[in-house]
């Protein structure tokens, strides 16, 4: 069977949202589109790849805006939580504090077409016919669980498509994109998003959010622990489960924030999976890559002294707790968006909707047991 590789253009409505749910974490509201792509000028793509029978991975890319990303370089941070993994790239950004190029998310084994397909998209861009160093920036989880991860299925032209499919707007979640064959916590997981709107001072601000969540532990939501009555196992296979995986974190904000509280914020977003009841164990790589689209931060190439607008540390903890509440629904997000998948001689359920709101309920429920 040929291969579907078209770009993920609509959300998956026959699946509810966390909000659908009537849970809705933090005190701050969400953009209108409740997604990252609520930060004015972030543009998201995204390749499904699957095929036969075990072919079940993509690619999904964030564009922090719609210009040259080599020749306006945008403020940026990683932090890592657990370095089991690989995010190419890294290093550079963590050294200079810009952003050169969009950010691509894929499986383990497909970093080096990811990278090739990045570099070869820049280099093509009106502007850069002298370039001659890119740093092309790709995390990855890996999706061997459903998918033929060794068959090297994901090419730098399926990275090449989702960077010019890239588009504001709403996005798919769920089993899409790099989430296409993704596992958390023994359910189906997939790409999420949230986002929120912060008032600091007299300005008010957009913090989005884009995870893939590939990990484990003891699912909980909005406090209630699930998985001690909701799991895909048995209570013995539950027990003793690998909490093995990773998670990609992809932070996006107007407010003018530099490299060094950049950093700080993405930190907030790997301390969230604590909420989802993230074991943090040996094998998952948690990352965070976090960004500002303020025009003031753009970095030019430019010798002349340029003036900066840059938020005052003390005035950042409101954009730290919107941070955590964003990571934490989009991770929900991921989950509850995904639908039952087949690959590699096995099926990984989507979280039962219906048995998911009994477990809620009832743990809640006048003389049931309490969080």
């Amino acid at each position: 069977m040929a291969a579907c590789c078209l770009p993920v253009l609509a959300a998956a409505e026959e699946r509810p949202s966390t909000r659908d749910l009537g849970i809705a974490p933090g005190i701050f509201e969400p953009g209108p589109l409740n997604a990252i792509t609520d930060v004015e000028g972030v543009k998201v793509g995204q390749v499904s790849i699957v095929s036969g029978d075990n072919v079940r991975t993509g690619v999904t890319a964030i564009l922090p805006h719609g210009g040259n990303l080599f020749r306006e370089k945008v403020a940026g941070a990683v932090y890592i939580g657990n370095a089991f993994g690989k995010l190419a790239g890294s290093t550079q950004v963590s050294e200079l504090g810009t952003i050169e190029t969009p950010i691509v998310l894929t499986n383990t084994l497909a970093v080096g077409p990811a990278i090739e397909g990045v570099v070869t998209w820049t280099l093509t861009q009106p502007g850069n016919e002298q370039v001659r160093s890119v740093n092309a920036l790709v995390g990855e989880t890996n999706d061997g669980g459903l998918n033929d991860i060794r068959g090297g299925h994901v090419q730098r032209s399926h990275v090449i498509d989702a960077i010019r499919s890239a588009a504001g707007g709403r996005l798919a979640e769920g089993a899409v994109g790099a989430g296409t064959g993704t596992i958390a916590f023994g359910w189906k997981g997939g790409i999420g998003t949230s986002s929120r709107r912060v008032p600091v001072g007299e300005d008010t601000w957009t913090i989005g959010v884009l995870v893939q969540s590939n990990f484990g532990g003891r699912l909980t939501i909005a406090g209630v622990p699930v998985w001690r009555t909701l799991s895909p196992d048995t209570d013995k296979q539950r027990l003793t489960a690998s909490a093995d995986g990773s998670c990609m974190i992809v932070i996006a904000t107007d407010a003018p924030l530099d490299a060094r509280n950049l950093e700080r914020l993405a930190a907030r977003s790997i301390y969230a999976l604590a909420r989802t009841g993230s074991t943090y164990s040996n094998g998952s790589g948690d990352f965070s890559i976090a960004f500002s689209t303020h025009p003031s931060l753009r970095v030019t190439g430019s010798s002349v002294p340029q003036a900066k607008l840059v938020l005052p540390t003390d005035a950042v903890s409101p954009l730290f707790e919107a941070v955590l509440d964003a990571t934490e629904e989009a991770l929900y997000n991921s989950m509850l968006r995904a639908t039952d998948t087949t690959g590699q001689g096995r099926t990984v359920r989507a979280l039962p909707v219906d048995a998911l709101k009994k477990a809620l309920r009832d743990w809640r429920a006048p003389g049931g047991k309490a969080p």
